[in-house]
């Protein structure tokens, strides 16, 4: 058990320029590291990095980036290749450190991925640290606002307890990896997280919003209108669009089209508050969506979906059989050993060779080595 579960809250905090580039120094002769990040996504509008946590196997810190103005020393120990850094469920913090600081990983480890590969079922952090070391980890701080300072004892010790024992989780499953062949596998995921990033919002809001794609025409143009507003309030208020008006709520609104604020005031989801707050606006874009013009009215893009030939839908149910089999063999969830869009495009390959397996965009290496083989016997399969 790590020295910080003893001693919990006595984790240091980074404030200033010349100590951040003192522990990233101390960082850099590091041959591993652990970091984690804390956002703020669930109570602003624009989400920030609020905090980054980082252990090596002696210390740990905080790093305030809110009270720094920049974090640029941190580039050089997170994107050296020679040290390898140690993140759990990676992906959006690696997209945020090169979001907010333009920081990027080269050499990573994710423990959660590793836990997959290894088969593990319950691969979130508290339930790992808690089978691997007995360590129950406190969540009461999960969903709080890391903008807010000061940040109290317990919170600092919530952060730094993601960290502080990550290290000793990456020795045990690098081993396990390395002793089941699977090392590699997780050396190319982490290639293709650490070029994650952070995209932009193009085109209309209804293509980011469930349940959008079975609303047709003024119904659509409605949404759009709704979700256009929303985005402006949640802009006004500093508050996550969520947090306003739920999707559920708009997506019953356009397709009911209250006129007065009585009707509105009958939908699930539409308290006083929001009915003062926004009820004359939603009630004014009910109407500029009814009132466009039939050639301008949006439409969801839809994949011409073609017919599914008999022959592609028997290679996909044996494409299924042989994975139902290669998983239990291997100990692996069907999904991470080939999710149903890789067997959906094997199958539709002539017959599975060399060349069109590396035409498949997104197959992975260690796949084409572990499996490879077998897809053009099972596509031949009468």
């Amino acid at each position: 058990m790590s020295s910080f579960h003893r001693q919990a809250g006595t984790c240091e905090i980074i404030t200033t320029p010349g100590r951040l580039a003192e522990v990233a120094d101390i960082l850099s002769q590091q041959t591993e590291i652990a970091v984690d990040l804390e956002m703020d996504s669930l109570h602003h509008y624009r989400e920030k990095v609020c905090l980054v946590q980082v252990s090596t196997r002696q210390q740990n810190w905080l790093i305030d980036p809110l009270a720094l103005t920049s974090l640029s020393p941190l580039a050089a120990p997170l994107g050296n290749p020679d040290i390898v850094v140690v993140m759990h469920g990676s992906d959006y913090d690696i997209r945020s450190l090169h979001r907010d600081f333009g920081i990027e990983v080269t050499n990573l480890f994710d423990t959660m991925i590793s836990a997959r590969f290894l088969g593990i079922a319950e691969f979130g952090l508290a339930a790992l640290l808690k089978a691997r070391f007995g360590i129950e980890l406190d969540k009461k701080y999960q969903k709080a606002d890391w903008s807010k300072r000061p940040l109290s004892r317990e919170m600092c010790a919530y952060a730094s307890a993601d960290t502080s024992d990550l290290l000793s989780l990456y020795d045990q499953f690098r081993a396990e990896l390395l002793q089941k062949g699977r090392l590699e596998w997780l050396e190319e995921e982490g290639q293709l997280v650490c070029q994650a990033r952070v995209s932009e919002k193009d085109g209309p809001l209804f293509l980011y919003c469930k349940g959008a794609s079975k609303l047709r025409g003024h119904t659509l143009a409605i949404l759009e209108e709704l979700l256009q507003l929303r985005d402006q309030q949640s802009e006004l208020l500093d508050r996550p669009p969520f947090k306003v008006l739920s999707a559920e709520t708009l997506i019953e609104i356009a397709e009911n089209r209250p006129m007065s604020l009585h009707e509105l005031s009958l939908f699930r989801g539409m308290t006083p508050g929001q009915l003062q707050r926004h009820g004359d606006g939603i009630l004014s874009a009910i109407e500029r969506g009814i009132a466009t013009p039939e050639e301008k009215l949006p439409r969801f893009p839809r994949n011409a979906k073609k017919e599914v030939l008999d022959r592609v839908k028997e290679r996909l149910k044996n494409l299924k059989s042989w994975r139902e089999q290669r998983s239990i063999e291997l100990g692996l969830d069907p999904g991470v050993l080939a999710p149903n869009w890789l067997l959906e495009a094997v199958a539709d390959t002539e017959s599975a060779a060399v060349e069109e397996l590396d035409a498949i965009p997104g197959m992975r290496k260690w796949q084409k080595r572990l499996f490879g083989e077998d897809l053009p016997r099972i596509l031949a399969m009468p």
